[in-house]
C-alpha cells in the first residue's frame, strides 16, 4: 500500500435518540399549534389594517366634502387635510336658501319621481319576471333574449328618439318622461334578477297551488311576492338610490327651474360666469347623499339576500 492511498475509516455513528414520551408529544403540538395561530392572527390583522387603509383611502373624497361643507369658502381649496380648524354651519343655512325655492322643494321633486319609480319597476317588473320564469308563451325565448339586449344599450342611444316621442306626447318639463317607462317594465335589470330569484323557487309549490284551484295571479299575489321580498326589496333599494342620483335624465326633461330635482338644483350652485358658492355646494351635496346612505344602510340586507338570488327556503 503506496502513501498516497487513504484509508477507509467507518463512519462515526450516532447514538440513537430516545423516542419522545406522549407528555413531550403534546407539548410540541401545543407549541405548533399556538405558532399556527399567532401567523394567523397576524395575517387577519394585516388584512384587516389593509382593508380599512383602502377604504379610507376610497372614502376620502367623501369625507373630504363633508369636511369642506363646515368650512368658508376660502379656506375649501386652500387645506386639502380632513381636520377642521374653522366650524361654519351658516353654508347649510346659505344653501338651502340660495336658490329660487327652499332647497327641501327640490328634495321633494326627487322624492316623488324616485316614489313613481320604485312602485313601477317593483309591479311591472316583477310580472314580467314571473311571466319569463313560470308561464308558457310563444316566442319566450326570443323576448327574453331581446330584453337582455336592452340592457346593453347605452342611454344615450335612446335619449333623441325617447326625447321625440315624449316631446309628440307634450310631456316635457313634467316628470311623466322619468316615471311612465318605469310602469313598462323597461328595466331589464331588475326583470333578470327577479327571473334568477323565481327559478330557484321550488315549481311544486306552483303545483300545489293549482291543484288547490289556484290561477296564476292569485299564485303570483299570494305565493310568489312573499317568497320574493330579497328580490322586491333589491329593486326598490337600487331604483331608489339610481333615480335620486339621476342627472343627466332629469337635466334633459325638467326645464322648469321650480320643477328641479336635487341632482339638477345642485348644478345652479356652479356658475361658470361668476363666483360659484362651493360651501353652499358641498352642504347640499351632504344633504342629498344623506337619503342615499341611509338607504344602503338599512337595506344592505336585503341587498346582499336578492343579489345572491338564492331563492326560497
Amino acid at each position: 500500500m503506496t502513501d498516497q492511498q487513504t484509508v477507509s475509516r467507518p463512519a462515526p455513528t450516532h447514538p440513537a435518540r430516545p423516542p419522545l414520551t406522549d407528555e413531550e408529544r403534546r407539548s410540541r403540538g401545543a407549541a405548533e399549534r399556538a405558532a399556527l395561530l399567532r401567523r394567523q392572527r397576524l395575517a387577519s390583522i394585516g388584512k384587516h389594517v389593509g382593508l380599512i387603509l383602502l377604504g379610507l383611502l376610497m372614502l376620502y373624497p367623501v369625507l373630504w366634502m363633508v369636511v369642506s361643507s363646515l368650512r368658508p369658502n376660502g379656506h375649501i381649496f386652500g387645506n386639502p387635510g380632513l381636520l377642521l380648524d374653522t366650524f361654519a354651519t351658516q353654508n347649510y343655512t346659505k344653501g338651502w336658501n340660495a336658490l329660487a325655492q327652499p332647497f327641501g322643494s327640490y328634495l321633494l321633486n326627487s322624492a316623488i319621481i324616485v316614489f313613481g319609480s320604485i312602485v313601477g319597476n317593483v309591479v311591472t317588473c316583477s310580472l314580467a319576471a314571473y311571466a319569463f320564469a313560470r308561464l308558457r308563451f310563444r316566442f319566450k325565448r326570443l323576448s327574453f333574449a331581446a330584453m337582455l339586449v336592452t340592457m346593453m344599450l347605452p342611454i344615450h342611444v335612446l335619449i333623441i328618439p325617447q326625447y321625440v316621442l315624449f316631446a309628440q306626447l307634450g310631456w316635457i318639463n313634467t316628470y311623466l318622461p322619468l316615471i311612465v317607462p318605469k310602469f313598462l317594465a323597461t328595466d331589464g335589470f331588475f326583470i333578470f334578477l327577479m327571473v334568477q330569484f323565481i327559478r330557484g323557487i321550488p315549481k311544486e309549490l306552483d303545483e300545489a297551488a293549482r291543484i288547490d284551484g289556484a290561477g296564476h295571479l292569485r299564485i303570483f299575489v299570494q305565493l310568489m311576492l312573499p317568497l320574493m321580498t330579497p328580490a322586491l326589496a333589491t329593486t326598490a333599494i337600487f331604483t331608489f338610490i339610481w333615480t335620486w342620483n339621476d342627472f343627466f335624465g332629469q337635466l334633459i326633461y325638467v326645464t322648469d327651474p321650480d320643477k328641479y330635482t336635487a341632482s339638477v338644483a345642485l348644478r345652479s350652485f356652479v356658475d361658470s360666469q361668476s363666483q360659484s358658492d362651493y360651501g353652499a355646494l358641498f352642504a347640499m351635496s351632504v344633504v342629498t347623499l344623506l337619503p342615499v346612505f341611509l338607504a344602503f344602510l338599512f337595506g344592505q340586507r336585503f341587498l346582499l339576500r336578492g343579489i345572491a338570488t338564492t331563492g326560497g327556503k
